[in-house]
């Protein structure tokens, strides 16, 4: 049974690793490659993309160790920078 509390409370989540080492919970944790908490302050765009394209920013994006939505929001945020 998992001594890590079951919660989606940022608070309640805070206050438990504040006092608690993470090394203690090693054979429960997992590593995740999305978002675990739902950004509230972001609206979702949809882009549609021909096969090759997609595969094109899925490269790219996997050899930059990120995943495809991250790389496309990050060359958004800087074309916004340089207009």
């Amino acid at each position: 049974m998992s001594k890590i509390p079951q919660t989606d409370s940022v608070k309640d989540l805070a206050e438990f690793w504040d006092s608690r080492d993470v090394t203690e919970f090693e054979d429960e944790l997992e590593e995740v490659s999305h978002s675990v908490f739902d950004r509230g302050d972001r609206t979702t765009v949809r882009l549609r993309l021909d096969s090759e394209q997609a595969a094109a920013v899925h490269r790219l994006a996997q050899s930059k160790g990120v995943g495809d939505a991250e790389l496309l929001t990050a060359w958004v945020a800087e074309k916004l920078r340089t207009s």
